[in-house]
């Protein structure tokens, strides 16, 4: 009689009807399938991540500032370029002036003489920076027309007696 009941117990619980029938065993069935999509899905998701990361080129380095005989070569090119300061033609010009004069300071710091080559321009143009301070705005611009112009005149002579900075 016991090995019947027994019996009767492991019968119970291999077909639902013993402890925990009220969970269907096919629920236990789908965890476990689950379970095995997701770890199938993860190592095909690390198989691809490592695929795609062996056929990407290397990234190739951020290029820093323009050599300054390419920085000058632009800033050169507004010498024969104004504007009139309150007639509303000044924002493409006083802008783009200041911009080249801001790459050609990069470029002088990154420069393989070093700052100290190029000790006057890079003077002359802190003093202009530090004047303009952050307002790149036409009106704030327009106020220091001379004093841009200036610096990129100036700029352009010292230049001009050190051509082995820009050929």
């Amino acid at each position: 009689m016991i090995v019947a009941a027994a019996l009767v117990s492991c019968t119970q619980a291999s077909s639902g009807g013993g402890p925990g029938a009220d969970v269907p065993a096919a629920s236990t069935d789908l965890a476990a399938a689950d379970r095995a999509r997701i770890a199938e899905d993860t190592e095909n998701a690390d198989r691809a991540e490592r695929e795609a990361a062996a056929e990407e080129p290397t990234a190739e380095p951020t290029p820093g500032p323009a050599l300054v005989r390419d920085a000058f070569a632009t800033l050169q090119a507004t010498l024969d370029d104004t504007c009139t300061p309150g007639a509303g033609d000044c924002a493409y010009f006083l802008g783009r002036v200041t911009q080249e004069l801001t790459e050609l300071d990069e470029s002088m710091r990154a420069d393989d003489k070093g700052p100290g080559h190029f000790k006057q321009p890079l003077a002359d143009m802190k003093v202009l920076f530090d004047k303009l301070g952050d307002d790149r705005s036409e009106a704030h611009l327009e106020k220091y027309f001379s004093e841009i112009v200036g610096t990129r005149d100036g700029i352009n002579t010292w230049m001009q007696d050190h051509p082995d900075d820009y050929r």
